[in-house]
């Protein structure tokens, strides 16, 4: 099996609800996600995929949808506070941990065509979490 990684860096804020630790607050992170690719077979070139297709098929999509942007649970009281004044916010049918958000990119990175076998994210560096159907 044959394997490439890609990283993606954004930034974002969020916070957790029901939880007691810090994350509890609203706060942010620089965070640093690895899109792994497999195959079993090289094309032409002798590649699993180009760099560059990653990049153009999710990078630009991680821009505009994740970063800079304050991803809250849906059921959050902050969301429509935050839309009302105008923030950037996405709201996800989940806590915005990074275990869901690595899945929620995995999710579009499927959808847009890769053959992606894990997202992991860091959201910081000593923090990972990883996401693999």
């Amino acid at each position: 099996m044959y394997r490439v990684t890609r990283l993606i860096d954004f930034c974002y804020g969020h916070r957790l609800l029901d939880y007691s630790g810090k994350c509890k607050n609203l706060h942010g992170h620089n965070g640093r996600l690895e899109i792994v690719v497999e195959k079993s077979t090289l094309d032409a070139l002798g590649m699993v995929i180009d760099f560059n297709e990653i990049k153009s098929k999710l990078r630009t999509w991680v821009e505009a949808e994740l970063d800079h942007k304050t991803l809250l649970c849906a059921r959050d009281p902050l969301l429509k506070i935050l839309k009302d004044a105008g923030e950037p916010v996405v709201a996800m049918e989940v806590n915005p941990t990074a275990e869901n958000i690595a899945a929620l990119v995995y999710a579009e990175a499927k959808r847009r065509g890769l053959a992606v076998r894990a997202v992991r994210l860091w959201e910081a560096p000593n923090s990972v979490a990883e996401y693999e159907a």
